[in-house]
């Protein structure tokens, strides 16, 4: 599975975003899916995971009530709507493919894509 994002950019604090991450190949359907981040000098943490058939999902503390994960498996895209945003959520944000969805760690991650970043100004 090929993974790609985009959607980041600059919004001040308090503003909104979302993230998209396209996906190649006709298995997106059969995985766990899931966004990743990591801040400057921080290293990579995991931010929100959803199961391949969208029925569990999973969260960062830090997110809870703010961030929302969903995917189409008929568009083979997964998405990662951001509200509220802080300074605090300023990183580039990978989106991957985990074995598991609750708070999974990156060693567990099978793909990665390449990141978008996302900057929040305050």
């Amino acid at each position: 599975v090929q993974l790609q994002a985009f959607g980041g950019g600059l919004v001040q604090a308090g503003g909104s975003l979302r993230l998209s991450c396209a996906a190649s190949g006709r298995t997106f359907s059969l995985y766990n899916m899931g966004w990743f981040r990591q801040a400057p000098g921080k290293e990579r943490e995991f931010v929100a995971a959803i199961s391949w058939d969208g029925g569990s999902t999973g969260y960062t503390d830090s997110v809870k009530g703010r961030f929302t994960i969903s995917r189409d498996n008929a568009k083979n895209t997964l998405y990662l709507q951001m509200n509220t945003l802080k300074p605090g959520d300023t990183a580039v944000y990978y989106c991957a493919a985990p074995r598991t969805v609750k708070s999974p760690s990156s060693d567990s991650v099978r793909y990665w894509g390449q990141g978008t970043l996302v900057t929040v100004s305050s």
